[in-house]
């Protein structure tokens, strides 16, 4: 019921876009962690595994060698997708037997997609195709990911929820926006990166720097 993006860009940052049928899908699969990775645990969905998966990961293993010893010890391993990006920009991906639908994924040098319940088997290669040739900030080039992946057909039915995740080097996601409910979803969160991307960097200072921190522009605070 799902498809989903993870890269890690030339500054070393990772960022995560994911879409759904089904509600609050960010809430349920994206872990991510600023010098370590992005890991996605999705399709029949284990919240457990996705911060497993980096804390192994953090421990020096790769994306795949992680990923492979959390299927391999897990029963439920068939019920499950998962992927994921390291601090290398290597990546791996686990796609039970028991994915719904059509499922598949795609990758490229520090970029992974995967999706299950699919229109076709080529949506995550457009997801790749899409962020390669894309420009701007990352969140722009994952949003223009989660549009090439709709573009391709995207999930066999209606998209519902979906979300798009930044991970720098300040210790929280500078960017984490959440569409949980919506008829068209991704231009709802189009609408939200269009508010949030020239406040970003300001939050960053805020949390880092309060006494240099720009003003809110909000009554009282001028």
């Amino acid at each position: 019921m799902t498809f989903t993006i993870l890269v890690r860009d030339s500054h070393g940052f990772f960022g995560a876009a994911i879409a759904s049928s089904s509600p609050a899908v960010a809430a349920r699969c994206l872990t991510l962690r600023d010098g370590v990775g992005a890991v996605s645990s999705q399709n029949i969905t284990d919240p457990r595994l996705g911060p497993k998966i980096m804390d192994l990961m953090a421990s020096g293993l790769s994306a795949k060698a992680a990923i492979d010893q959390i299927a391999s010890a897990d029963p439920t391993a068939d019920y499950r997708q998962i992927l994921a990006i390291d601090e290398r920009g290597e990546t791996g991906i686990h796609s039970g037997r028991h994915s719904l639908g059509t499922y598949g994924s795609a990758r490229a040098p520090s970029i992974v997609t995967a999706g299950n319940l699919l229109a076709s088997d080529g949506v995550p290669q457009a997801m790749v195709d899409t962020f390669i040739h894309s420009t701007g900030e990352l969140e722009e080039r994952l949003l223009a990911a989660l549009r090439g992946a709709l573009a391709a057909g995207g999930e066999e039915g209606p998209i519902r929820s979906a979300s798009l995740s930044v991970v720098t080097d300040v210790g929280w996601r500078v960017t984490d926006l959440r569409v949980d409910w919506d008829d068209e979803p991704i231009e709802r969160l189009a609408t939200l990166v269009g508010v949030w991307l020239p406040q970003r960097d300001n939050y960053v200072t805020r949390g880092i720097a309060p006494e240099t921190a720009p003003a809110y522009g909000v009554p009282g605070d001028e």
